[in-house]
């Protein structure tokens, strides 16, 4: 669809989205997306998918690094590989 975005009288999250993406990215936004609700989750990866990773990438030293690489807690992340 060629479309040529108005800019100025945009809806306020079409408006935020166009700042971040360019003008035929939008678009596709909007005609898949449009008239749906979404909500992002907080995480923006899959906490068992994740917790699969960990699993294999723990090597007994790098609790630290894991729980920055995927924001998730120490705790979580122990809780995780004592499964």
């Amino acid at each position: 669809m060629a479309m040529l975005i108005e800019t100025e009288i945009l809806q306020e999250s079409y408006a935020e989205l166009f700042e971040i993406v360019d003008e035929e990215t939008l678009c596709q936004i909007y005609e898949i997306y449009r008239g749906r609700q979404i909500s992002f989750p907080m995480r923006l990866y899959d906490r068992q998918r994740v917790a699969q990773r960990i699993k294999s990438e723990y090597d007994g030293h790098n609790l630290a690094a894991l729980t920055k690489k995927y924001d998730y807690s120490q705790r979580w992340i122990r809780k995780i590989l004592q499964d």
